[in-house]
């Protein structure tokens, strides 16, 4: 998919990118990446004895996986300035080992900044497993280019 710019956007706009299963591999290194090894993510034996019955993702990985799966679409791969943060970010699921997920991404705002050059889209992230479900979601703002912005960045 293409870069969009800020005119490309408008509410209500959907984006849903390709799926990703969740391995063992993922949830190790996140554990070596964050330092996180509580046992609900480390120990099976521990997390057999959960609600859950078995090792939960760390939260934060969705986000991180939610992220990368922005950046598959590509509709920000040469607009987006900068992402402004993470707002209302819930964890509404588990994610576990073999779940496989996707990204659903809304467009909720587009304004024109002062400039001209450049506005804010508002996003809200929808992580989804492969039961339908909605595991985790959030609301990200991020300051894109206009097209007349990018002719002047050229």
């Amino acid at each position: 998919m293409a870069s969009y710019y800020l005119e490309d956007f408008a509410t209500d706009q959907i984006f849903t990118s390709c799926g990703r299963t969740l391995t063992e591999a993922d949830l190790t290194f996140f554990s070596m990446i964050s330092g996180d090894w509580n046992p609900i993510h480390a120990d099976a034996e521990f997390s057999k004895k959960t609600r859950y019955g078995q090792r939960v993702v760390h939260g934060a990985l969705g986000i991180a996986i939610s992220t990368g799966m922005l950046h598959e679409l590509g509709i920000f791969e040469k607009s987006a300035i900068a992402m402004l943060g993470f707002k209302n970010w819930n964890f509404l699921e588990p994610l576990f080992v073999g779940d496989t997920v996707h990204l659903s991404l809304t467009i909720t705002t587009v304004s024109l900044g002062n400039s001209g050059r450049s506005g804010k889209v508002g996003r809200i992230f929808r992580l989804i497993n492969q039961h339908g479900k909605v595991v985790q979601e959030g609301e990200s703002d991020v300051l894109v280019l206009t097209k007349k912005g990018a002719l002047e960045q050229a």
